[in-house]
């Protein structure tokens, strides 16, 4: 049963039928997982802190970027189960004709894994495995 009640109304209201989750390629799987996650740290500094809008863009761009993402996912590889570490390693390992602006090849690339598998777990409703390992790698990041 999927548990990610926001994919389930997205599917029932716009009648679009689920995918088999191996059938996303892990470009596909990064470029939603980089949506959920820039989503899920707005909504936190949103939530924790005020300020302007100019302000609040410049505190999520300090951690949805390439360069963070990388340390992120390097925190908390050792908490991945075999099949996350499966998913990271495709997007990390994905060709993608897209170089980013701002980050070094290994940055990048890492990130691109760890957007994967944000991205595999909000499509397989396990969002509160996803929240974790934000939540285990921003704790990590801070100390």
């Amino acid at each position: 049963m999927n548990k990610n009640q926001l994919l389930n109304d997205i599917h029932n209201f716009f009648q679009i039928s689920k995918k088999e989750i191996n059938g996303y390629s892990p470009l596909t799987l990064a470029y939603l997982g980089d949506a959920v996650f820039e989503i899920i740290i707005r909504t936190i500094i949103v939530e924790k802190k005020s300020g302007t809008v100019k302000s609040l863009h410049r505190q999520s761009s300090d951690l949805v970027n390439a360069k963070a993402q990388a340390e992120l996912i390097s925190r908390i590889m050792n908490t991945l189960t075999e099949q996350e570490i499966s998913i990271y390693k495709r997007g990390r390992n994905a060709k993608s004709h897209s170089v980013a602006k701002n980050a070094d090849i290994h940055d990048y690339r890492s990130a691109t894994g760890f957007e994967a598998l944000m991205g595999y777990l909000y499509l397989n409703g396990e969002m509160e495995r996803l929240l974790e390992l934000i939540q285990l790698g921003l704790a990590e990041l801070s100390e």
